[in-house]
C-alpha cells in the first residue's frame, strides 16, 4: 500500500498580500489559492472584485484580519471601459444581451452627462451582487427570474474622469465611495445618453492608499519558491496608514495593551492634531521604524478623544507582553 504524504502544518502569517486579480477569478477563489500557496491558518479578502473584473485585491493573513473593516470603509479608485448602445441582464459581460441600439454621442454629449454623476448620488443595487434578502443573496433571485424591489443607497463620486472614447467604448476614471456598484454606474451613464450600456471591462487600481503598482499576480506568487513567499508580504499596519500614529514607551505600552485609557499629555506624549481613529506603537530598540527614524512595534488601534484621552479598540495579540 502507497504511503500518504504528510499533511501540511498551517502557518500563522501575519500581514497583507497586495494581489492584482486576474480576470475569471472569483474574490474568495483566489483568496483559497492564495492561502494554500502561502500555507497560512488565517486569511480574508478586503472588498469583493466581480469575476470579469481585475485589479488591486488586498488579501489579510493572520493578525491582519483583524484591521480589514478599514479597507472595506476605504474609497476606491477604477478605471472602467463602458460599452455603449448594449444592455445585458448582469450590466456587464457576464449576462445575456438585452437590448442594441445605434451610438451617436458625441464628446460634449459625454462630458455633460459625467458631470451629472459627480457628487453625492443615488444607486439602486443591481440584482446580480450579494447582498441578501430574507437570507439569499439577490443574484439566486435573479436567476430564477425574479426581480425585487430595491431602495436606492447613497453614495459619492469624488471623481469621474473622461479617459478615452473610441466608439461604442467609453472609458472613464472613477474615484468612490465604499458601496458603489461601478456596473450600475455604467448603466446609468448609458441609460442617461439615451443608448443604453454594459461594463465591459474594469480595473481597480488603488484601495485606500493601496496602489496596483505595488501588487503581485497569482503567477508571480507560484513562481516564487515557497520558502520565500513570506517576504511578499506587506506589514500590518501597511492597511492603517492613513491614521495618525501614536508611538507609546514601554510604560504606556504595557497600560494601553492592558486596556486602559491613556490621557496623552499628562503622560507627557504629543497627541496628534485631530481626534479619531489612530495606529499606535511600541517605541523599541529593533532597527525598524516608520520612516522617522523613530524604531516601533505595532499594538493596534485605537480611538482619539478630546483632551488627548487614548482609548484601545484592537490589538494585536501577537505583540508579547512583558
Amino acid at each position: 500500500m502507497a504511503s500518504l504524504s504528510p499533511k501540511k502544518i498551517r502557518v500563522p502569517l501575519n500581514g497583507v498580500l497586495l494581489l492584482d486579480k486576474a480576470v475569471g477569478w472569483s474574490s474568495n477563489d483566489a483568496l483559497i489559492k492564495a492561502k494554500r500557496l502561502m500555507n497560512a491558518t488565517k486569511a480574508g479578502h478586503t472588498g469583493t472584485l466581480d469575476p470579469f473584473a481585475t485589479g488591486v485585491l488586498p488579501l489579510c493573513f493572520g493578525e491582519a484580519t483583524k484591521f480589514a473593516q478599514d479597507l472595506l470603509d476605504a474609497d476606491k479608485t477604477y478605471q472602467a471601459v463602458i460599452h455603449l448602445g448594449l444592455t445585458t441582464a448582469t450590466g456587464d459581460t457576464e449576462g445575456p444581451i438585452l437590448e442594441t441600439r445605434d451610438v451617436d454621442i458625441t464628446k460634449d454629449q459625454i462630458d455633460t452627462v459625467l458631470a451629472q454623476f459627480r457628487g453625492d448620488i443615488k444607486q439602486v443595487p443591481p440584482m446580480y451582487s450579494a447582498l441578501k434578502r430574507d437570507g439569499k443573496p439577490l443574484y439566486e433571485y435573479a436567476r430564477a427570474g425574479i426581480t425585487l424591489e430595491r431602495e436606492a443607497r447613497d453614495v459619492t463620486i469624488h471623481l469621474l474622469e473622461y479617459v478615452d472614447y473610441k466608439a461604442p467604448y467609453l472609458t472613464v476614471r472613477v474615484v468612490c465611495s465604499k458601496g458603489t456598484y461601478i456596473r450600475v454606474l455604467g448603466e446609468d451613464i448609458g441609460a442617461a445618453l439615451g443608448c443604453g450600456a454594459h461594463l465591459q471591462a474594469l480595473r481597480r487600481t488603488q484601495v485606500g492608499h493601496l496602489l496596483l503598482a505595488d501588487c503581485i499576480t497569482l503567477d508571480t506568487l507560484i513562481a516564487t519558491p515557497e520558502a520565500e513567499r513570506a517576504e511578499l508580504l506587506a506589514s500590518v499596519d501597511s492597511l492603517l496608514l492613513s491614521f495618525p500614529e501614536v508611538v507609546l514607551p514601554e510604560a504606556l505600552a504595557q497600560r494601553f495593551l492592558q486596556g486602559q485609557r491613556l490621557t496623552l499629555v499628562k503622560e507627557g506624549v504629543s497627541p496628534p492634531t485631530t481626534i479619531g481613529r489612530v495606529r499606535v506603537y511600541r517605541q523599541t530598540a529593533e532597527t525598524t521604524d516608520g520612516g522617522d527614524g523613530v524604531p516601533r512595534e505595532l499594538l493596534g488601534t485605537a480611538q482619539l478623544h478630546d483632551y488627548g484621552v487614548l482609548a484601545p479598540e484592537r490589538l494585536v495579540s501577537t505583540v508579547p507582553k512583558k
